[in-house]
């Protein structure tokens, strides 16, 4: 009976787990959703191969709880007490120790290979076509495109928590947070002025630090998290896979609006990044000859 509730179960999962499936855009799995039980698979070889790992350590784990329990479940129903059963005289088994201190240490070295080949892998950051620094603030995140394939963009950028959620989060604002929305999804305390823009299939090289406190830059599709270290340097690299919006947030406790300093990816295909960069770079032309216009015109008004 008890099987048969399982299989009815295990068929309704799959059922409503397809059914939800058809109905959110492929881009918007990757982000973190309201009761996700598992973590999430993300866009980049990075994150897929967390996640694999990830899968490989449930499974052990499931796998070593079903046998300790099940055995114990076993023994305990089958050698009670009411049923006549008579403790053993031996004290130990030493093949039986040898099993159960061999077994967990042979486990671990299985998965402690492709873990480490992953965090190897996680810190070479060499052969990166491009390189973004990120520099925390309290509570805003700076990105300067350092350099995209050997040249210097010379483009950079504040990136601050959106205006529609910075009004509704004041006190006594009367604002309803659910009122804050990108289309259909919810953006309260999510969205930023201005998102990091990277190219997909493209090697990002990031170099993050700090200008005042501790901070963290974490994007969970990404699959790393990078500490903000004040006078530090630390990198780290992702390569997105597909286009798409992807958030995330500041992961260390910076201060009191540690909660409004959110992070947002706006991965675009190469040609059309790259249009995007060429308006950057323009706008920044045009403000700073705007600027020297300003500077030159009250000096000549003077030598006048």
């Amino acid at each position: 009976m008890i099987s048969v509730w399982i299989a009815r179960l295990r068929r309704a999962y799959v059922t409503t787990s397809l059914a939800v499936l058809g109905l959110v855009p492929v881009a918007a799995l990757a982000n973190p959703e309201p009761w996700q039980l598992n973590l999430t698979k993300g866009v980049t070889p990075t994150s897929e191969r967390v996640h694999a790992m990830h899968m490989i350590s449930l499974w052990v784990c499931v796998g070593i709880g079903v046998l300790v329990f099940g055995a114990m479940i076993y023994a305990m129903f089958r050698f009670r007490k009411s049923k006549g059963a008579v403790p053993a005289t031996w004290s130990h088994s030493t093949k039986l120790e040898v099993i159960w201190t061999v077994t967990p240490i042979i486990i671990l070295i299985v998965m402690a290979w492709p873990a480490t080949r992953l965090l190897v892998d996680m810190a070479h950051t060499d052969d990166s076509d491009m390189t973004v620094k990120v520099t925390g603030y309290q509570w805003k995140w700076r990105y300067e495109y350092v350099d995209y394939y050997e040249q210097n963009p010379g483009v950079g950028f504040m990136s601050t928590l959106h205006r529609d959620s910075n009004r509704v989060r004041q006190l006594g604002s009367g604002l309803d947070p659910a009122s804050v929305k990108v289309g259909d999804q919810s953006t309260y305390l999510l969205d930023v002025d201005n998102p990091l823009v990277l190219p997909v299939g493209v090697k990002v090289r990031f170099v993050i630090t700090a200008d005042d406190v501790i901070h963290s830059w974490w994007v969970p599709v990404l699959g790393w998290k990078q500490d903000a270290i004040p006078g530090m340097v630390t990198s780290a690299w992702a390569m997105i896979n597909e286009p798409g919006t992807y958030r995330g947030q500041c992961a260390e406790l910076c201060g009191k609006d540690h909660g409004f300093m959110p992070i947002v990816v706006k991965a675009l295909p190469k040609d059309e990044f790259e249009r995007w960069l060429a308006e950057q770079q323009a706008a920044k032309a045009a403000a700073a000859s705007a600027g020297t216009a300003q500077t030159a015109a009250p000096a000549s008004q003077t030598q006048g």
